[in-house]
């Protein structure tokens, strides 16, 4: 695979707009003491970021001494954002960063990671998992999904693993931020996985259900999945990141009227795995007959409890797992009993379906644990909210259940005249999360400006430190955002 060229190109068309954006976000500063090359975000000077260009352009041509100011102005800059970054709220703060084929180019991967420390950043969230693809080398991938980098002469190239070294030389943490739940559009496609995509009551799966027909949702309950999904995350550890985060640990969200559940066949149960499980948590044989009557017809009758009544007359009332019954010496008319079981059915199967996603994030999160590196979930703190009496979000998020020894990734991504949702959402978090419990809020913007109606990174990180301080770590999405010119160039080069 030949891509010499490439980054050097992308380099030189890019040197001049790399100014202007440093230029915009860091002040003009004279020669002072090492700290000083920072502002109060961390961000080195704009002096700092063309000097370190220059270099590696020379040493990308070969030039032995160029190499060597490179390396050590790399450790300078290390040096200079640890010490900043102990000084400064928070500790640690991340980007979501994705890589791409032109990534594996010469000094490509050095630029970008150069780029997030001169922006004070000393932890980026790497996806390695993604739209059906993989950030592992062609001929080192156990995996049922595609890898990114499929050129030609690339069998070998390990991405992930070179952004691991090469962002620790830098002295950034690296975790390997994956897709959970969403499998992909290529999954979905395959003949021998059709049995683990996850299914509503008309039998349709994710890829229709949500308008841009790229996700492929799981059954959570599918051991095939399980399997795939382990297989992929062993695959992950071997390369040695800093720690895991899971995203789209959920069920789709659909538009409209769709993205609520508010009736059985609404639920993504459908699919045999999760079925069969949910058929299992009956207690009697009462209770497997009601529940199979509820899901296929999508509400139950009075007729239907009569008829099992009548099939099942040793037996008293249908009963699952954690159904509360009346107390025996309580008397019930016909009509409550019946009111009672469907307000009961309907929350047992919204239950079961939440519990195959608390389920899956716990498998999924259980090696990374085992080799003693952290997990974090990644989540919207409004994607498992209660709409009316009795429907939910179709996303069926439940993070407020999410196993307390994770990180908590909350993106608070809210758009309001100003910061106050932001904050609202984060301290919701931080009231439901135990105390060793470690949150880490995502926010979304770019430095120096609006994007997508959301408030400049600036006013969003002062209102975070005046309102809630105790926080030690946050995340910004993404770097695509902060620098789109450089990413776009990245993601549509030409391979040669």
């Amino acid at each position: 695979m030949s891509t010499q060229p490439l980054f050097k190109n992308l380099l030189r068309s890019l040197m001049t707009s790399s100014i202007m954006l440093s230029s915009l976000i860091h002040p003009k500063i004279s020669s002072r003491p090492a700290l000083a090359v920072t502002n109060r975000f961390c961000q080195l000077s704009s002096e700092q970021v063309q000097k370190k260009e220059k270099l590696l352009q020379s040493a990308l041509q070969n030039n032995s001494q160029a190499k060597q100011e490179y390396q050590a102005l790399i450790q300078e800059h290390r040096q200079i954002i640890a010490q900043c970054r102990q000084k400064t709220w928070p500790q640690e703060q991340a980007i979501w960063l994705r890589l791409y084929p032109c990534d594996a180019s010469p000094g490509s991967l050095d630029y970008v990671l150069d780029r997030i420390v001169n922006l004070g950043y000393n932890r980026v969230n790497l996806e390695v998992f993604y739209s059906s693809q993989v950030l592992l080398p062609p001929a080192d991938n156990p995996t049922p999904w595609q890898p990114i980098v499929r050129s030609p002469g690339g069998e070998n190239i390990d991405l992930l693993k070179q952004a691991i070294e090469k962002g620790h030389e830098r002295g950034l943490k690296v975790y390997a931020w994956m897709f959970t739940m969403n499998f992909g559009y290529s999954y979905a496609q395959r003949g021998d996985r059709q049995d683990a995509l996850a299914r509503n009551g008309t039998g349709e799966n994710s890829l229709t259900f949500v308008s841009d027909y790229s996700q492929a949702f799981i059954d959570p309950y599918n051991r095939q999945a399980q399997q795939d999904y382990y297989r992929l995350v062993q695959a992950i550890l071997q390369r040695k990141p800093d720690g895991v985060l899971f995203d789209y640990i959920r069920y789709p969200r659909g538009s409209g009227n769709q993205s609520l559940v508010n009736n059985v066949r609404d639920l993504w149960i459908y699919s045999p795995a999760s079925l069969q499980t949910l058929y299992n948590r009956a207690t009697n044989q009462k209770g497997k007959a009601i529940i199979s009557s509820y899901v296929k017809n999508g509400n139950v009758t009075y007729a239907d409890l009569m008829r099992v009544d009548k099939l099942y007359p040793h037996e008293k009332e249908p009963n699952w797992q954690g159904r509360q019954l009346p107390n025996s010496n309580t008397k019930v008319s016909n009509r409550e009993r019946f009111l009672r079981l469907q307000a009961d059915l309907w929350f047992f199967t919204v239950a079961h379906a939440a519990q195959g996603v608390i389920d899956f994030l716990s498998f999924s999160a259980s090696p990374v644990q085992q080799q003693q590196i952290p997990a974090g979930a990644v989540f919207f703190p409004d994607a498992n909210r209660v709409v009316g009496n009795s429907g939910f979000d179709s996303r069926l998020q439940p993070w407020d259940k999410f196993p307390q020894s994770l990180e908590w990734h909350p993106m608070a991504y809210s758009v309001c005249d100003g910061t106050s949702c932001i904050i609202e959402e984060i301290s919701q978090v931080l009231k439901t999360a135990a105390e060793n419990t470690r949150v880490i809020p995502a926010l979304a913007g770019v430095w120096g400006d609006e994007y997508r109606d959301h408030p400049r990174l600036e006013v969003q990180m002062d209102a975070l430190r005046q309102s809630l301080p105790q926080l030690k770590s946050v995340s910004h999405f993404a770097y695509s955002w902060q620098e789109p010119e450089i990413d776009r160039q990245r993601k549509f080069c030409n391979m040669q």
